[in-house]
């Protein structure tokens, strides 16, 4: 792999949100997140072209899925109970950037929407609506947070926690209304972190139980102003693993 890794990231088509200025900014984040560790950002949207996706998705060293719209209940199987704001032709784009990044075997990495998006493509499921974990959304006011339980030794906390793997807590922000419980996790994914809420404990964070690098974090960890520091190691280790084996261990 290259020593600049080319990282696609899928993100909403400005022109399909509210608030297109601040859909614009949330973009920018995912971005700077990857080129600050070093990663060279490939944005694509649902207006991106065949020949861009081609191009994108035949050179990737890395995908990144970001947040966003829910995902349409129809692709894991379920009648619509408060999904809301769907996006079908980005469904359509992230379940084709995710084939064909597990077919380069190429590191995933999925915040909020995309965590979600990971779930679905590897056959689970979601909880359509859960409440109390939306606060302000981005740019209208302090992030709402929450409690984060990292699984002691799992990879998620190896890279939050290096000299204490065994840690077990962490407070995050919470933009989400959709979560996934344990019995609508994916086969070939294990949960590496949790939060309580009134539907019990949701999982907040997975990785893959095979130990190729898919992971994936309920939280908005490229909004740093919300963030522990921590977390700029999930970003140093996600370009790490792009540029190749031996830059990541």
């Amino acid at each position: 792999m290259p020593a600049v890794p080319g990282i696609v990231i899928t993100v909403a088509d400005p022109d399909l949100q509210p608030e297109p200025g601040i859909a614009v900014r949330k973009n920018a984040l995912y971005a700077d997140a990857v080129r600050r560790q070093g990663g060279e950002p490939i944005v694509l949207d649902a207006t991106s072209t065949d020949i861009e996706r081609h191009a994108a998705f035949a050179t990737m060293a890395g995908l990144l899925l970001t947040g966003g719209a829910d995902i349409d209940p129809a692709r894991y199987g379920r009648p619509n109970h408060g999904s809301v704001n769907l996006e079908a032709e980005r469904d359509a784009l992230e379940a084709e950037a995710y084939t064909a990044a597990s077919a380069r075997g190429v590191p995933i990495l999925g915040i909020c929407r995309g965590f979600q998006a990971i779930n679905v493509f590897s056959g689970g499921t979601l909880l359509q609506h859960v409440d109390g974990h939306v606060g302000p959304g981005w740019g209208h006011g302090p992030a709402k947070e929450h409690a984060l339980r990292l699984v002691p030794g799992s990879r998620l906390a190896r890279i939050l926690s290096p000299t204490n793997p065994r840690a077990g807590a962490t407070t995050v922000n919470s933009y989400h209304h959709q979560a996934i419980r344990a019995t609508d996790l994916a086969p070939g994914l294990t949960a590496s972190a949790w939060a309580a809420s009134p539907e019990g404990d949701l999982v907040e964070g997975f990785e893959a139980v095979d130990g190729r690098f898919l992971l994936g974090v309920q939280c908005h960890p490229e909004r740093t102003e919300s963030t522990p520091d921590s977390f700029e190691r999930l970003w140093r280790f996600f370009v790490d693993a792009c540029r190749g084996p031996i830059a990541s261990r």
